[in-house]
């Protein structure tokens, strides 16, 4: 009986696709023109007395001859001084010889032409691509969490044309370049394939690969190639975050101790376990968002603004709503709120669009 295919319960095989350098394509089909060349070579020198040489009064074909008439023969250039006149050389040229020679332009010119063209474009589409490669952001590992973070940054703004993945896997480049996105293949942890992605001129590396140590080893070389990035970083073990940090990571993220938290609660409190998840849901319910103070804000307390103010981040240092150090908010505080996820996260509230932020000057 034939297994049904289209039945979720049954996998279906996919290979992935062979890639080959154009060099390794173009040399073999220079050998498979030769082996067209050499075969014709010795069709005719074997049928040598059904052919005559016009310029030899003894129409004696040599091995010279034969590959004089190959040669123009195949390359369409056809002199007339060797003819075949038997029947049965016609009939090889006919059905032998000219076949060959239409696979031999094939090969030799056509698809030389093409390699080569397909080589110049993709050799221009990437000098282009580095030249405008500038303030761009750099995801590091193409699994769930990169493709995670990606698609939040799409979703709040960001071009994918300023996001470049760097993931050592053919399979995720294939994703990556089926998601729009540019994709260098390499491993993060060599300085080589982090320039490459240009990382040094980029404003935001996030690192996303499921090995601790090699988290580490990533965030310790973009730190040294970029001491002004922003990178975040994601951890396994709650352990690691420390060390993390000493590398040079901007933010940490613990991955396996979030879930945790996030069970535990949902086992605890079901309506607070989805409540949780609904704030990390993109673009549903509520969000959690980061936008200016507005002018008309100064001086007030954040337990008094339209937005539900759950931090606010004050000279580059992040303190809970009822901290005394921010008990009356001030010019240049950013605000952290939970609010709609229909609404743009870095903007107002409706309705205040046309305010001027505190950070400007009034």
């Amino acid at each position: 009986m034939r297994a049904d295919t289209s039945h979720p319960s049954v996998g279906r095989v996919s290979l992935p696709e062979v890639r080959r350098s154009p060099w390794w394509e173009l040399g073999r089909r220079l050998l498979a023109a030769m082996s067209i060349l050499v075969g014709t070579v010795l069709l005719v020198y074997l049928d040598r007395d059904g052919y005559r040489d016009g310029n030899d009064p003894t129409n004696t074909i040599s091995w010279i001859d034969a590959i004089y008439y190959t040669t123009v023969t195949l390359s369409t250039t056809g002199y007339g001084d060797i003819a075949p006149v038997s029947d049965q050389a016609r009939l090889v040229n006919a059905f032998v010889i000219t076949p060959a020679r239409i696979a031999f332009l094939v090969l030799l010119i056509g698809t030389t032409l093409e390699v080569l063209a397909s080589q110049g474009r993709e050799m221009f589409r990437v000098a282009r691509w580095r030249k405008k490669m500038d303030q761009h952001v750099v995801v590091v590992g193409y699994g769930t969490k990169g493709r995670s973070a990606i698609e939040t940054l799409v979703n709040n703004g960001y071009d994918r044309e300023s996001i470049v993945v760097v993931d050592p896997g053919p399979v995720a480049m294939e994703e990556a370049n089926r998601d729009q996105l540019v994709g260098i293949a390499g491993d993060a942890t060599r300085r080589g394939v982090l320039r490459q992605a240009g990382v040094e001129k980029a404003t935001h590396v996030i690192i996303t690969t499921d090995r601790d140590d090699s988290n580490v080893l990533v965030t310790l070389t973009v730190r040294q190639l970029n001491p002004d990035a922003w990178i975040v970083a994601s951890v396994r073990e709650q352990e690691n975050v420390p060390l993390m940090r000493q590398s040079g990571a901007n933010s940490v993220i613990t991955s396996s101790d979030a879930v945790g938290r996030l069970l535990g609660l949902s086992s605890m409190s079901p309506m607070l376990g989805s409540v949780m998840e609904d704030l990390m849901t993109y673009g549903e319910g509520l969000e959690v968002a980061e936008r200016d103070l507005l002018v008309n804000e100064v001086g007030k307390q954040p337990q008094r603004l339209p937005d539900q103010v759950i931090a606010v981040v004050r000279d580059e240092k992040v303190y809970r709503y009822f901290d005394p150090v921010v008990s009356l908010l001030a010019r240049g505080d950013r605000l952290i709120v939970v609010r709609p996820a229909k609404e743009l996260p870095w903007a107002p509230r409706p309705g205040t669009h046309g305010e001027d932020s505190a950070d400007e000057d009034v």
